[in-house]
């Protein structure tokens, strides 16, 4: 990879963290609820946007800064994991069953979307 690649990549990345902060927190807010919808809308909305960008196909630039660094700040399988584990240690575990399985069919059915919409345009 090369340093301009690389700016890219943090370029995108610097917006999609706090966009993903923002998200959630935001989300989540008007939940109220135990259930992290706030991480499951981000991380279906950054697949929906990676399957968009895949179809057209975007060239080296674009996916460098979109798809791999906004999407990739803004997509969070490490706090999808974490709080699966935290809703099946404090006993929801039917929460945790349905956001591990909810989360990959979303991010699979938005993913396909996306590729679909870039497909139509």
């Amino acid at each position: 990879m090369s340093a301009a690649t690389a700016l890219l990549v943090a370029a995108g990345a610097a917006a999609g963290a706090p966009m993903r902060y923002l998200a959630d927190r935001a989300v989540q807010a008007r939940t109220g609820s135990v259930f992290p919808w706030g991480t499951l809308t981000v991380n279906v909305a950054g697949s929906a946007l990676l399957g968009f960008l895949a179809a057209l196909p975007a060239g080296d630039t674009l996916m460098a800064v979109l798809g791999t660094g906004l999407c990739g700040a803004l997509t969070t399988y490490s706090t999808f994991g974490y709080e699966t584990l935290r809703l099946a240690e404090t006993g929801a575990r039917l929460l945790a069953v349905l956001n591990a399985a909810g989360s990959v069919a979303a991010g699979l059915v938005a993913g396909g979307c996306g590729m679909l919409l870039a497909r139509l345009l």
